[in-house]
Formats: structure tokens, C-alpha cells, sequence
């Protein structure tokens, strides 16, 4: 199993979110893209960072939208 997995969200997100911003984008597109994808709105996704969540319990307890593999979030 990758390393990824046993990593907490909480520990890489503060990456993604540098990461966007360098790019000229914003936490509020950044959570957008992650709900697009998991379904987790603001308060689901805060739980999971507060809670400390693996990737792979993330994962497990998203629903992923169908068509993330066959196009790009909004």
C-alpha cells in the first residue's frame, strides 16, 4: 500500500492549499474541487481534517462523483 494512504488529510492539505493559491486560486475553489469530487461539503470535510482521517478512510467514506474520471470539476 502507498504511504499515501496511511497519511492523514489533514497533514497534505495545507500543501494542496499552498499549492492552489501559488496559482492564483482560493481555499473556497480548492474545498469546491474536493466536494465535486467526494461529495464532502464544509462541515464534512472539516470533521475529517479536525478527525485527523487517512486517505484511505476519506476515500472509503466518500462518494465520489461518476464522472470524475471523464471530466474536469467545475
Amino acid at each position: 500500500m502507498s504511504r499515501i494512504f496511511t497519511s492523514s488529510v489533514a497533514s497534505v492539505y495545507p500543501l494542496y492549499l499552498a499549492k492552489v493559491e501559488r496559482k492564483g486560486r482560493t481555499k473556497a475553489e480548492l474545498d469546491q474541487v474536493i466536494e465535486w469530487l467526494t461529495g464532502f461539503d464544509d462541515t464534512a470535510l472539516d470533521a475529517h481534517l479536525a478527525a485527523g482521517t487517512t486517505f484511505e478512510d476519506f476515500f472509503a467514506d466518500a462518494r465520489l462523483n461518476p464522472p470524475a474520471s471523464t471530466r474536469t470539476p467545475p
